[in-house]
C-alpha cells in the first residue's frame, strides 16, 4: 500500500484547508483511514479516522472544526479543516490500516502551517 497526501500549506488563523490522501495498491475490503499529526517537538497524535461514514473518531481538539470523509471508490480520504488555530500547525500524516493488521501504513506527510 502506498499513500499520497496533498492539500497542506500556509493559512491564517481562522482559515480552512482540505487535505486529501489517496491509497494505492490496496487489497479488497475496507480499511480504516485517517490522519495523525506531529507538531515540532511533540509526539504524533490522532487527528481523525474513519472506517465507515458512521464510524469516525476525532481528537477533542478538532471536534466541531474538522470533518473526515472518504470516497471508497477512489480509495481517498479527506480532512476538511475549518477555523484553523496556530496549534493545528504540524506535519499531517495519512494513515491506513486494515482490520486485524499488526501495523499501519503511513504516508510521507504534508505540512500545515497556521499563522497568527
Amino acid at each position: 500500500v502506498q499513500l499520497q497526501a496533498s492539500g497542506g500549506g500556509l493559512v491564517q488563523v481562522g482559515g480552512s484547508l482540505r487535505l486529501s490522501c489517496v491509497a494505492s495498491g490496496t487489497s479488497r475490503g475496507l480499511a480504516t483511514m485517517g490522519w495523525y499529526r506531529q507538531a515540532p517537538g511533540k509526539q504524533r497524535e490522532l487527528v481523525a479516522t474513519i472506517f465507515r461514514p458512521d464510524d469516525t473518531n476525532y481528537a477533542e481538539s478538532g471536534k466541531g472544526r474538522f470533518t473526515i470523509s472518504r470516497d471508497t471508490a477512489k480509495n481517498t480520504v479527506y480532512l476538511q479543516m475549518n477555523n484553523l488555530k496556530p496549534e493545528d500547525t504540524g506535519v499531517y500524516y495519512c494513515y491506513y490500516r486494515v482490520p486485524m493488521a499488526l501495523s499501519a501504513t503511513w504516508g510521507p506527510g504534508t505540512l500545515v502551517t497556521v499563522s497568527s
